[in-house]
């Protein structure tokens, strides 16, 4: 499967495809846009005023399980497309993106079954 990250010298940045609004914040794995993979991710919150996108910051620090003040946003703030920075080891972060994304593919297994 590949990866919505890409590696930087100072961790990760996370390509998303974000739904505001949804009746349950989570990350629902991977899809395809534009021929690339991006993170499926929804949020009950608006997308007003930047709280989309705060609770986005807040979904990926709790689905990766890092501080939030290690996650902000790089690009797309008015967009449903974003790039999410994630600052620690690379190669660490992609290990657990990998893995939380397996999970999160099990959990919309769950949900549609």
């Amino acid at each position: 499967m590949d990866l919505p990250a890409t590696a930087k010298p100072d961790g990760v940045l996370l390509h998303v495809r974000l739904t505001p609004k949804a009746s349950s914040a989570r990350v629902a794995g991977v899809e395809a846009f534009d021929g690339k993979p991006v993170l499926k991710a929804y949020v009950t919150t608006p997308p007003e005023d930047g709280k989309a996108n705060a609770a986005l910051v807040v979904l990926v620090a709790s689905w990766l399980g890092v501080p939030k003040s290690s996650v902000s946003m790089a690009a797309g703030q008015k967009s449903r497309l974003k790039t999410v920075a994630v600052a620690g080891k690379a190669d660490d972060l992609l290990a657990k993106i990998a893995i939380c994304l397996d999970v999160a593919a099990k959990k919309e297994g769950e949900r549609d079954g």
